[in-house]
């Protein structure tokens, strides 16, 4: 049986220099814990896009981050304040571009990512699961991607 341990939460004001203490919390929190500098990657990318792509970079706003770890997975999931125009998706940018790359690099970290909410506000939920050793494949239930239930 699972042993889950509960799940931190913490919200951020909509201001940019707030990723970097996104990023330090959820260091604190793994602290110790092989996911841990993927998992603040993560939440830097899906809070940049909070702050770019939603009312939670405009005056007053904010974002959410909760973090669960489990024996099974670390989920971390970035809680927008909406009215984002579109759904979250990847992109291919051009090389030259400096923007577009934040949700094809959480894909490509997370064995699965998950998008829920509409205009009122967005939960983009990345999972991470956790090999019991370096040369274990991941398990056959992992579906990377972003998926909309």
């Amino acid at each position: 049986m699972e042993d889950a341990m509960p799940t931190h939460r913490r919200s951020f004001p909509g201001d940019p220099r707030e990723l970097r203490a996104a990023r330090t919390w959820t260091r604190a929190v793994l602290d110790g814990h092989s996911c841990s500098e993927d998992a603040a990657l993560i939440v830097t990318e899906l809070g940049t896009n909070a702050l770019v792509h939603t009312t939670s970079g405009g005056s007053g706003g904010s974002f959410g981050v909760a973090l669960t770890v489990s024996d099974l997975a670390v989920t971390i999931a970035v809680t927008d304040s909406g009215s984002g125009a579109t759904n979250p998706e990847v992109q291919c940018p051009a090389p030259d571009s400096t923007h577009g790359r934040g949700l094809g690099m959480v894909t490509a970290l997370a064995d699965r990512v998950m998008v829920q909410g509409g205009a009122e506000g967005r939960t983009v939920t990345a999972e991470l699961l956790i090999r019991v050793r370096p040369d274990s494949p991941a398990p056959s239930s992992a579906h990377p991607g972003v998926r909309r239930p």
